[in-house]
């Protein structure tokens, strides 16, 4: 019997770490031929990942240019996938989450007929434009999917709602918690000497990423703000800030927070660092996705500096508040979980509503039943909430 010809698709950091451990899976599988194109939408930390995970690409587009714009990306990667699609004609690609690559990739199988894989389907806030382009990327690429892999029962409603066959939906939890069973480390020694420098046990130290388009201005101006009051305030605070290099994001980050001896302001680390950095942190402060994903499965709380999140299950276990952009919003809160223990007790208690460490073995299971070969009851994922 011929081998399922599965390619997976991705081109960012995020989408790599989230799909490296269904690489590796798919990998093990006799029944399946495994092919991985990079579109390289982000190269320089695309391959970080890449070198982690050992994993060697069939196919790298790179398209990746300076200042490349929204639609420039779209219209690389499905003239680039094309080429590859008549050349290789896999049974079912894989996209990942809400990138560019990802609705790209999709619309490209689509319009050669090739089975879609939707690996985190299901996320909404329901406005089209927070967070912009993914929350349409995620939707359009959800109705071009043949095969929906949602990572909570949530994400499974959402796209029940959308009219998507209750069949083609699994619930399978996120990958990122398969892939931090490799990055995470105990006694971790950072190639970064300024975090080795850090006293992590005597200081409450705030790890903190934010450089989403729709914080752009204002949003971020104020995020800078309240985290240079939050430490003036709080003597016992270290702040960690992984600054994007869109100039954008960075010059308003060191206009208000550069030289102050206990804010770091670093560039963004490679996967491994990130992790063990989140690991021995106090808390997080993010407008990321993934972020909100991941501290949870470490016990850490999360304040999200975003007025709508599309990862509503965190909230409802606890281990995630939505704070906005406004300044007093976030200095309360923050100085809540610094400076009082129970707060920080009830938020950090180490309940993960999204995985086990098992979800790519999940959809490995899916695909193999969609195509017949899985004769069993693929498990789902699921959570049981501390208040159920």
């Amino acid at each position: 019997m011929d081998k399922i010809k599965v390619m997976t698709i991705f081109g960012t950091r995020p989408e790599a770490i989230k799909m490296a451990p269904l690489v590796k899976e798919l990998e093990s599988r006799e029944e399946i031929e495994s092919l991985v194109c990079v579109t390289a939408q982000h190269r320089e930390m695309l391959d970080q990942v890449l070198k982690l995970f050992s994993i060697k690409p069939h196919f790298d587009l790179n398209i990746m240019k300076n200042k490349q714009s929204l639609t420039g990306i779209t219209s690389r990667v499905l003239e680039g996938l094309e080429e590859i699609f008549e050349e290789v004609k896999p049974d079912m690609i894989l996209v990942h989450g809400d990138t560019t690559t990802t609705f790209g990739g999709a619309l490209a199988a689509f319009y050669k007929q090739i089975r879609v894989g939707h690996v985190e389907a299901g996320l909404r806030t329901f406005d089209k434009y927070f967070p912009f382009p993914e929350e349409m990327n995620r939707k359009l690429t959800g109705s071009l999917a043949d095969i929906h892999f949602a990572p909570t029962e949530g994400s499974k409603n959402n796209l029940l709602r959308e009219g998507v066959k209750e069949e083609d939906i699994y619930i399978t939890g996120n990958t990122v918690i398969d892939a931090m069973k490799v990055t995470v480390e105990d006694n971790y020694i950072f190639e970064n000497e300024e975090l080795n420098k850090i006293d992590y046990k005597n200081k409450k130290v705030i790890m903190v990423t934010a450089h989403r388009r729709e914080n752009w201005g204002e949003g971020i101006e104020n995020i800078c703000k309240s985290l240079k009051t939050i430490v003036e305030e709080n003597e016992d605070v270290e702040l960690v800030y992984l600054v994007h290099l869109n100039p954008v994001v960075k010059d308003v980050v060191y206009k208000h927070l550069s030289g102050h001896e206990r804010v770091h302001l670093l560039s963004p680390l490679d996967t491994k660092e990130t992790h063990n950095l989140m690991d021995k942190c106090f808390m997080v402060m993010t407008d990321s996705g993934g972020l909100q994903e991941e501290a949870p499965h470490l016990g850490k709380p999360v304040l999200v500096l975003r007025n709508v999140t599309e990862r509503p299950e965190a909230v409802k276990a606890g281990t995630v508040k939505l704070c906005g952009t406004d300044v007093n919003v976030i200095v309360k809160e923050a100085n809540s979980l610094i400076n009082n223990e129970e707060a920080y007790k009830a938020m950090s208690k180490a309940i993960n509503p999204y995985g086990d460490g098992l979800a790519s073995r999940r959809i490995c299971d899916a695909i193999l039943k969609y195509y017949g070969r899985y004769k069993e009851e693929v498990e789902e994922f699921q959570v049981k909430y501390i208040n159920e």
